[in-house]
C-alpha cells in the first residue's frame, strides 16, 4: 500500500503577526512583573512624598486650613529663606567647580605616580565615611580651643613661631604698689626716677607653675646698687609660695619674671629698653641726668593667640565646603580617571611627537577631550549640593546655624526644628525639587546622547 505525504500549507500572514503579538505581549508581561516591586517602590518612596508635599505646601501649619499661595509668598518674604537661597546658591558656585577641577588635576598627576592605585584608595576612602561621621571629625578639628581643635592648634604654632607670643598673659600689677595701668594694657611707675636710683616692680597673677623654667629670685637683685647714671631694678612676682611675705617688698622666697620687655620712658618718649633676665633684674645704663619713668609695654601681657574662628558668621560657610571637599575629591577624581582611561593614546603621543610640552596637551587635548565627563560630574554633584544637610546641621554651630543654612536646613529647622510649619516647610521642599530637576533632566539627556 501506497503511502501519500501531504504537505502542511505555511502559515497565513495574519496569523504570523498574531503570534508575534502575542509574544510581545507575554514579553511585556513579564518584564512589568520584575519591574512592578521597583515601580510600587518608587511611588511610595518618591511620587506619594512629592505629590503630598505640593498639595501640603498649600495649606497652613495645622494642615487644616487651605491657604492657597501664601505659604509661598511667605517664603518669598522671609529672610532665613533669602539667606538659605543665597548660600546653596555659593554652594552650588564654589563647590562642584573646585570639586571637577580638583578631581581633573589628581586624575591627571595620579597616571604619573608609581603607586597610583594606592594613592587613588586614599583619596576615595572619605566616601566610605558617614556624613555623619565627617562632620563630627570636622566639627572637632574646626574648635577654636588650640588645644581641641587640630587646625588652630597648627595656626597657633605657626603664628607663635614667627610672632612670638606674651610670656605672662595673666599678669597684673597689684594697685597702690607704685605702678599705674594705662589705656593701652601698659604699666608705668607712679613716681619719677634719676640715674641712681633702684626701683622694685610687683606683678601679680602669674601661678608659679607657669614661671619659666630658668627663672631665679629675685631678691639678691633687688640688693644691687645702681651706678650713678643707670637706673636699675627688678621685676618680680609679688607672691610667696606658701604665705607669708609683704606686699610690694621682694622677699627671699619670691621668684623674678625673665624675658619681661622694660623700657625707660622720658617726655613720652622711649629712650632706652631692655628685657629683664633670669632673676628679672634689668639696668638702663648711660642716662643722662633728669626724670625718668620706667614702663612695661603692654606686648608683655598681651592674651595668647587663639588663632582663627572657623566657626565664625564669616567663615562658617568655607568652612563646611572644604569638609564636602575632603569627602567628594576622590569621587569627581575616580569617574575622571575612568574617562581619561579612554582617551585615544594616538592623540596625546603624535602632538608629544610635534613638540607640545604637557601644560599644552593637557590644556588643547586633554580638557577638550574629557568635556563630556567633565559636564557630567559637574553636574551630578550640583545636584548634590542642593541636597546637602548633614554637614552643614552638624558642624555649625547653634549660633551661627543660621548664617550657615542651606535650602535643606531651612526645610528641616521650618518643619520640625522649632517652627512646626510644615506648610512653609513643603514650600521650601517644592523650591527645592524646582531647582534640581532642571539638572536631573540635563544629566538624564547627555547620558542617553552617549548611549546612542
Amino acid at each position: 500500500m501506497t503511502a501519500t505525504l501531504v504537505k502542511e500549507a505555511p502559515p497565513s500572514p495574519p496569523a504570523i503577526a498574531d503570534r508575534a503579538r502575542r509574544r510581545r505581549r507575554r514579553g511585556r508581561a513579564v518584564a512589568l512583573l520584575f519591574v512592578l516591586p521597583a515601580l510600587l517602590l518608587l511611588g511610595a518612596l518618591v511620587v506619594y512624598p512629592v505629590l503630598f508635599s505640593i498639595g501640603r505646601s498649600f495649606f497652613d501649619a495645622s494642615g487644616t486650613r487651605f491657604v492657597g499661595g501664601g505659604n509661598y509668598a511667605e517664603m518669598l518674604h522671609d529672610p532665613a529663606t533669602f539667606k538659605a537661597v543665597r548660600n546653596t546658591a555659593v554652594w552650588v558656585v564654589v563647590a562642584p567647580a573646585l570639586l571637577t577641577g580638583l578631581g581633573l588635576v589628581l586624575a591627571v598627576l595620579v597616571e604619573k605616580v608609581r603607586w597610583a592605585t594606592a594613592f587613588k584608595l586614599l583619596l576615595f576612602m572619605p566616601m566610605a565615611v558617614s556624613f555623619l561621621a565627617a562632620g563630627i571629625i570636622f566639627r572637632l578639628a574646626y574648635d577654636e580651643d588650640p588645644d581641641k581643635g587640630v587646625l588652630n592648634a597648627a595656626v597657633v604654632s605657626v603664628h607663635d613661631a614667627v610672632t612670638g607670643t606674651s610670656a605672662y598673659p595673666t599678669a597684673r600689677a597689684r594697685e597702690g604698689q607704685g605702678l599705674s595701668a594705662g589705656p593701652d594694657g601698659s604699666y608705668r611707675t607712679d613716681t619719677s626716677l634719676s640715674p641712681g636710683d633702684t626701683v622694685a616692680l610687683g606683678l601679680v597673677g602669674v601661678p608659679p607653675k607657669d614661671l619659666p623654667a630658668g627663672a631665679g629670685p629675685a631678691y639678691p637683685a633687688a640688693g644691687r646698687k645702681a651706678a650713678p647714671d643707670e637706673v636699675r631694678g627688678v621685676v618680680y612676682l609679688d607672691f610667696t609660695p606658701g604665705g607669708g611675705g609683704e606686699q610690694g617688698k621682694v622677699d627671699r622666697r619670691e621668684s623674678g619674671l625673665p624675658e619681661i620687655k622694660v623700657e625707660a620712658v622720658r617726655d613720652g618718649r622711649t629712650v632706652a629698653s631692655t628685657t629683664t633676665a633670669s632673676d628679672g633684674s634689668f639696668a638702663f645704663p648711660g642716662l643722662d641726668s633728669g626724670s625718668y619713668g620706667v614702663r612695661l609695654p603692654a606686648a608683655n601681657f598681651a592674651p595668647p593667640y587663639q588663632g582663627v574662628s572657623w566657626l565664625g558668621p564669616v567663615l562658617v560657610t568655607p568652612a563646611i565646603i572644604g569638609a564636602y571637599l575632603w569627602i567628594w575629591t576622590g569621587f569627581a577624581m575616580v569617574l575622571i580617571g575612568a574617562g581619561l582611561a579612554t582617551l585615544p593614546r594616538d592623540a596625546l603621543e603624535a602632538a608629544r611627537m610635534d613638540g607640545a610640552n604637557e601644560w599644552q596637551i593637557f590644556r588643547r587635548i586633554t580638557v577638550p577631550l574629557l568635556a563630556p565627563v567633565l559636564t557630567v560630574v559637574f553636574v551630578t554633584l550640583v545636584i548634590n549640593v542642593m541636597k546637602v544637610f548633614d554637614l552643614v546641621y552638624i558642624i555649625a554651630p547653634g549660633p551661627v546655624q543660621e548664617d550657615a543654612t542651606v535650602l535643606a536646613t531651612q526645610m528641616w529647622l521650618v518643619s520640625f526644628g522649632g517652627g512646626n510649619n510644615q506648610g512653609l516647610g513643603s514650600a521650601l521642599g517644592v523650591l527645592l525639587l524646582l531647582l534640581v530637576v532642571p539638572a536631573m533632566v540635563f544629566n538624564l539627556r547627555r547620558f542617553r546622547r552617549s548611549q546612542r
